[in-house]
């Protein structure tokens, strides 16, 4: 039996779940584009546990959403991932963002699933998947053109889903494409991944793992007033 805490960080949506051989026991989620993760993560966590009926030690494994996605939400949920791992001493598993949210798809399975995140200006974050889930082509930060997905389109249905299809809708518009901004990253879809990582024992190096953040996070400086 393996009961896995489940932790979704890497947008807007703060998410925790709790699952017990990979199905879903308890979900607490809540999402603000103010991203209100520092305060709502380990209260959630807390919140479910004690709403599930089961203590820390009852614990089998950590999952994290190991992106892409925001810097600072990654950041926030690895770190207390990592943090129940060290104190639990519990293995700490990490799943894909995008794989996550092409679980959420509601579509009857011809041609491919693309799972695009928002990222700045006309970029997107985006992974493609088949119907059975396998990935087609790896993730990637990319600039939505005219042209871009055109190699699926000509094969098929292609629907994108998530926070970065509506800027994607924009541009492209063979009848072929389909698209479904309302689809967050959620911590209730980490339940079945978590599970069959777990049962193969892909675990991460606790001290040395970090979030995928696909590009170099770059600090923006405010400017010196003259």
């Amino acid at each position: 039996m393996a009961i896995i805490l489940n932790l979704e960080t890497a947008t807007t949506n703060c998410s925790v779940s709790i699952a017990k051989d990979g199905k879903l026991l308890l979900l607490k989620e809540y999402s603000s584009e103010g991203y209100s993760h520092s305060e709502k993560l380990h209260v959630f966590i807390k919140e479910a546990l004690k709403e599930a009926s089961l203590s820390f030690s009852e614990l089998s494994a950590i999952a994290v959403s190991k992106g892409p996605g925001s810097y600072t939400g990654l950041r926030i949920g690895v770190s207390a991932a990592k943090g129940l791992c060290f104190s639990l001493d519990l293995p700490l598993l990490s799943i894909s963002t995008l794989e996550s949210m092409a679980y959420q798809a509601r579509w009857n399975g011809e041609g491919v699933v693309v799972p695009v995140l928002d990222a700045r200006r006309m970029e997107v974050y985006s992974q493609v998947f088949d119907s059975n889930y396998n990935e087609v082509r790896e993730t990637k930060a990319e600039i939505i053109d005219e042209l871009s997905f055109n190699e699926f389109i000509q094969k098929g249905k292609v629907l994108l889903v998530g926070s970065g299809a509506e800027k994607c809708k924009e541009i492209l518009k063979n009848s072929d494409f389909s698209f479904d901004s309302t689809i967050v990253p959620s911590a209730k879809e980490m339940c079945q991944l978590s599970y069959k990582k777990h049962k193969i024992g892909d675990f991460k190096n606790v001290a040395y793992f970090e979030p995928y953040y696909l590009k170099d996070f770059i600090l923006q400086k405010k400017k010196k007033k003259v």
